[in-house]
């Protein structure tokens, strides 16, 4: 059984604009419109805030595949019980990302498994979601690769790449 031709050039055309989510959601969101009688621009409307929702969710799915976390922490797996030293109404103020905007730095200190890496992660991953590209690395494997690009004479563009960031994450 063919298709009508109209939607065969529909789905080409919603290939090529690269508008996955109306091309997969058309067809559902028209039935109930027009169960619900919607106009046309509603109909639109709703089609175009799916795509803006799908379009950001890939969007920061592909930040923080980029950012290289060693694991995914969030901050709501972080015992704050465990480290009572630990100041968290100012953890949480710095999930906002304020100090990203200010082009401040955050230096973790503290003894082995006291969870500096864990908020680390969290940070970068809360920067993740709010748009920012981060990039998480341990500071030895930093060093390797400066002396590496060195070597092989690429090190301005390690340089740029790391310019491009709006956060680096060193452990």
């Amino acid at each position: 059984m063919s298709k009508n031709p109209a939607v065969l050039l529909l789905e080409h055309h919603l290939k090529e604009l690269k508008l996955p989510t109306f091309l997969r959601d058309y067809d559902s969101v028209g039935a109930v419109c027009s169960q619900e009688r919607c106009d046309y621009p509603t109909y639109l409307l709703r089609l175009a805030e799916r795509e803006l929702i799908d379009r950001e969710r890939r969007a920061t799915e592909r930040r923080i595949k980029e950012a290289a976390f060693p694991v995914l922490k969030t901050i709501e797996t972080f015992d704050f019980a465990a480290q009572p030293s630990l100041n968290e109404p100012l953890v949480r103020e710095l999930l906002r990302g304020e100090y990203i905007s200010k082009r401040e730095n955050l230096l973790l200190v503290g003894n082995p498994g006291t969870g500096k890496t864990h908020l680390a992660s969290a940070l970068g991953f809360a920067a993740c979601t709010q748009g920012k590209r981060v990039r998480f690395m341990t500071t030895t494997g930093l060093v390797t690769q400066l002396l590496e690009q060195r070597e092989t004479r690429t090190l301005q563009r390690l340089h740029k790449q790391l310019e491009r960031l709006d956060v680096l994450l060193l452990d």
